[in-house]
């Protein structure tokens, strides 16, 4: 039986090499995935790592947890606790570290770097260990900085150049005096980093005379462990604490490496969708290679093999195509690694240099995915060969399924797809993320459901086709009758399909009702003409409103700025506005009361106010960031939204509790409204400078269609690969049927059918299966963007549903494409048949 399973595999080459390439597909894609991203978390985790050498113990401000009526803040590293700390034994040296935010623009006022990434920080002293200057020196007064290497040779910036940067607003021009290297794990990702002397960076940062963290080097001879105790001695604990630099190397690591599982996950997934659809295409061609064999199995049977023997040797000849299948996906998935990481330096994220990392794990996981997909597809076949009776099978090279087998799978598809639809309508009544996963689950039982049932649906929606395929005369005739000869068989070619395009409907779907939802929401709650704020995120200097009040042709402007509090033993945060503009800024539906803000009166979002039992005229007594109380009376109560919601109150009543006053945003309305010269007059009165962005309500919407569009696009790619297995499926099964068929084809060219006729019928059965796939898919895809958007309508209360129905036209001609593409050959191969050698064929 060994021997047998080889001969087979040896003589259906042909025929196993679509499954050999199916499955590849997918194993390349599992372990291009596991390579990427070991290879990248390695290259982080090594660089971080680096970043640690002049750190073996680091002093850290204390954030205390909320307690009571009072709001946790952080406390500030003094310079007197940097002297005590390098006094205590076993310390060699302590540096004070000064962090925040700094947005440097290249030579065409465009950001370096990308949003979080750019970063500011001191210059410790003329010689600071952890930067090493390659050029220049150390930046001295508040006129001068120095920026890493790798900003310095993609802005093309050198010693003595002037450069633009901006810390939380105002435009500055220092001097460029030293370019320096770093292993900073950020630059290393492409961002930047700006160095300003301690005093200046202090006072940029709003930390004079303070420090975000103290690092202390151990004395020679003394251990990471003993320095940490001494320092324990000496630091107060309500105010800092102390870690070593081991320990966080080893955090830093383990947050490297929890940030790239979230994209190693999101890649299996489709590398998973990828071997699903190909265990479809590896059962259907198993199914029609036995079905093949029939009489040569039965002769086996009749000489005394046994049904495990049967089933075993059809096992073996899966395990055989598996392991080549697999070695083979291995090494192309060692190479789609290195091209994924040479294709992200390319695209500008620069990656830290080392070796390409090929795992144990990683081997493994490539061979046991591709040996037991193949297995696994393979056994049902072998096991439904072997219970055939031999007299049976020599008599009938086709078993045909009986009337009870195809009820009972008639049943349990019917109650999959009812059950499926049942927890999804279910999952949609639900609030937000307490529906997700019974509505992953629905989804699930729906697809398994409608795959089970694929064989019934067949015919119906095949023969809706009926009336166009008639036009094509015979060979459409014929088409037809052979798309539904075999149900299973068109079932397994068309889901493979049906799978590829449920996903990427469903996800346009919800993308262009999102895109939809998120344009009403801005033009129903904001009045403004534009929205100031920094490009990625971080705070805006007070300054910034001030600037753009003063600008010609504005009318109102009114910052918006947060702040925690304590109200009802609760964590609050407060919106700070400008009170006698936001109305005029803003255009939010009130439900109780009215919109007044100003001294001690507030509004606040319905849900907020609901959770509290608050309404018009509330009293709330509210403790603020500073510890100091007062008493908040709700003016009136407002539909909230994810653009504005919280309790909003005047700047004026919350600034003298705050310390550091930032704002994230500032809203601007102009008496001559939204235009090219207005948006430049703001610009320039902030000095064009590259960090803030000025956007009217089209800016924001776009700014978020491209990060849907990006994110689609993305998707697009990686499902692709699934369209590409389908293709595969077509392919082989079509190449079998017309090998299956031969006899048949031969009798029609007999009986008058010419070559054209005969690649007409077979190009034709193949759009006829293909769009039967696509119609299918489209289907269910609609459904289910339907259903998850009905899951985030509780929580987005302008979701409204979008069809679009120009991008569905346009999948369903891909998969009309695909069924022409994937018919090329077999139809060739059919047409090229002798009629003479067909007729006698079996």
């Amino acid at each position: 039986m060994f021997r047998t399973a080889l001969r087979n595999v040896h003589a259906h080459k042909a025929r196993l090499l679509m499954t050999v390439l199916a499955v590849m597909l997918g194993v390349a894609f599992v372990s291009g995935t596991l390579v990427f991203t070991n290879t990248i978390s390695d290259a982080y985790q090594k660089s971080s790592a680096k970043g640690f050498d002049q750190v073996d113990v680091a002093i850290q401000p204390e954030n205390p947890a909320d307690e009571g009526d009072t709001v946790g803040k952080e406390q500030k590293l003094t310079h007197s606790l940097l002297d005590k700390a390098v006094k205590v034994p076993g310390a060699d040296t302590a540096i004070g570290v000064v962090r925040g935010f700094t947005a440097i623009a290249d030579k065409d006022g465009k950001l370096v770097g990308g949003g979080f990434q750019s970063q500011g920080g001191n210059y410790w002293g003329d010689k600071d260990p952890r930067y090493p200057l390659t050029n220049g020196h150390a930046p001295q007064g508040t006129h001068e900085v120095a920026i890493d290497s790798e900003t310095a040779k993609r802005a093309g910036y050198k010693v003595g150049d002037t450069v633009r940067l901006s810390v939380d607003g105002p435009v500055l021009t220092p001097t460029i005096t030293g370019i320096f290297t770093t292993d900073d794990g950020n630059v290393a990702a492409g961002g930047s980093l700006a160095l300003f002397e301690t005093a200046t960076a202090q006072r940029l940062f709003h930390s004079v005379g303070t420090y975000d963290e103290i690092d202390v080097k151990a004395a020679p001879g003394t251990s990471q462990t003993a320095l940490l105790g001494a320092l324990d001695a000496v630091v107060p604990k309500d105010v800092a604490s102390t870690t070593t630099g081991q320990q966080l190397a080893d955090d830093q690591a383990e947050q490297i490496s929890s940030a790239m599982s979230g994209m190693k996950t999101g890649l299996l997934v489709f590398a998973g969708i990828a071997l699903f659809v190909g265990t479809f295409i590896i059962a259907n061609t198993f199914t029609m290679l036995v079905a093949q064999r029939t009489k040569e199995l039965a002769l086996l049977r009749a000489v005394g093999a046994s049904r495990r023997q049967v089933t075993r040797s059809v096992l073996i000849e899966a395990f055989f195509v598996g392991t080549v299948a697999a070695l083979t996906g291995l090494a192309a998935g060692i190479g789609i690694g290195a091209g994924m990481r040479s294709l992200m330096n390319s695209l500008g994220a620069t990656v830290p240099s080392g070796p390409l990392v090929i795992s144990p794990g990683t081997i493994a996981t490539a061979l046991l995915v591709g040996i037991l997909i193949t297995m696994l597809a393979a056994w049902l076949p072998g096991r439904r060969a072997a219970k055939i009776p031999p007299v049976a099978a020599m008599s009938s090279v086709h078993a045909k399924a009986t009337t009870k087998s195809l009820v009972v799978r008639n049943t349990i598809g019917a109650l999959f797809s009812a059950a499926g639809i049942a927890v999804v309508l279910y999952a949609t009544t639900m609030d937000g993320s307490d529906g997700q996963a019974p509505m992953g689950l629905g989804a699930v039982l729906l697809i398994i459901g409608v795959f089970v049932l694929t064989p019934l649906l067949s015919r119906p929606l095949i023969a809706a086709a009926a009336p166009l395929l008639r036009v094509f005369g015979v060979s459409g005739k014929l088409a037809r009758q052979n798309s539904v000869r075999n149900p299973r068989r068109t079932a397994a070619t068309a889901s493979a399909l049906m799978i590829g395009l449920t996903l990427i409907t469903g996800m346009t779907v919800m993308a262009g009702s999102l895109q939809k939802s998120i344009d009403k929401m801005a033009s129903s709650a904001i009045k403004a003409d534009y929205v100031v704020s920094m490009a990625n995120g971080y705070e805006l200097s007070p300054d910034v409103e001030k600037k753009l009040a003063g600008v010609d042709g504005v009318t109102d402007t009114s910052s918006l700025r947060n702040a925690p509090s304590r109200i009802d033993q609760q964590t609050e945060y407060l919106t700070g506005v400008n009170g006698a503009s936001i109305a005029k800024l803003t255009d939010l539906t009130i439900t109780d009361g009215a919109f007044e803000v100003g001294g001690a009166r507030v509004v606040v979002d319905k849900d907020t106010a609901t959770a509290h039992g608050w309404k018009a005229g509330s009293d709330l007594q509210v403790s603020y960031e500073d510890g100091k109380k007062g008493k908040l009376t709700v003016g009136g109560v407002y539909e909230g939204n994810e653009m504005i919601h919280g309790i909003i109150l005047d700047n004026a009543t919350l600034a003298p509790h705050q310390s550091d006053a930032s704002d994230f945003q500032v809203m601007v309305k102009t008496s001559s409204g939204r235009s090219d010269a207005t948006k430049d007059r703001l610009e320039k009165a902030l000095g064009d400078n590259p960090a803030i962005q000025v956007q009217d309500k089209k800016d924001i919407s776009d700014g978020i269609a491209q990060m849907f569009t990006l994110m689609l696009n993305m998707l697009y790619g990686l499902l692709a690969m699934a369209v590409i297995v389908a293709v595969l499926g077509v392919i082989n099964t079509l190449a079998m049927s017309v090998f299956e068929r031969s006899q048949e084809i031969g009798m029609l060219r007999a009986i008058g059918l010419d070559r054209k006729g005969i690649k007409r019928m077979v190009r034709l059965e193949s759009l006829v299966i293909s769009l039967f796939g696509g119609v299918l898919g489209i289907g269910l895809g609609v459904f289910f963007g339907w259903a998850a958007g009905e899951l985030l309508a509780s929580k987005m209360t302008t979701y409204e549903l979008v069809l679009p129905w120009g991008r569905m036209g346009v999948f369903l001609l891909l998969a009309a494409t695909v069924g022409v593409l994937a018919a090329l050959w077999p139809a060739r191969r059919a047409a090229r048949l002798n009629m003479l050698t067909a007729i006698k064929s079996e």
